[in-house]
């Protein structure tokens, strides 16, 4: 079947079928999202979702985790980002610092040992944090393959 367009579309009923859901199974509790930003985090032991909880990471929080792969200081953390999102993702002091502070108490990151008189604080990424990530980089590729595959490759 083909749009107005001229564009072959993919029946719907045929596409829900091969993704094995169907939209009335999904409800709110299916989706978690995680902004630290705004300090909308809900709480357990490790201040965060069960790993096999769905996570959905915003691009900041997920740029933060990406950057601390290596240990960083702030300055560093957010030279790295805005570079890695070609300038689209900025991230103010106050933002960076309160999201380091909170990730610190998700475990997710932790801060390293610093000289005494040090004004600068290195942050690395932990193991149960390296999870979370490999766990939303599987999500993204996730989005990605179904975009694709409804649409059937179209570009603009």
């Amino acid at each position: 079947m083909e749009d107005h367009h001229g564009i072959e579309q993919k029946n719907f009923q045929e596409t829900e079928s091969f993704l094995n859901i169907s939209l009335t199974d999904i409800s709110e509790d299916d989706i978690l999202t995680v902004d630290i930003s705004k300090g909308d985090i809900s709480a357990d032991d490790k201040g965060g979702a069960e790993m096999d909880e769905n996570i959905a990471l915003t691009e900041t929080t997920y740029y933060i985790l990406l950057a601390l792969y290596n240990p960083a200081h702030g300055y560093g953390i957010m030279r790295q980002v805005e570079e890695m999102s070609n300038g689209r993702v900025h991230l103010a002091a106050g933002t960076l610092y309160g999201a380091l502070n909170t990730l610190c108490e998700k475990e997710w990151i932790i801060q390293l040992p610093y000289e005494e008189g040090s004004r600068k604080k290195e942050y690395q990424l932990t193991d149960y944090g390296l999870e979370i990530l490999m766990k939303e980089i599987e999500r993204l590729k996730e989005l990605v393959q179904n975009g694709e595959m409804v649409l059937g490759g179209i570009r603009e």
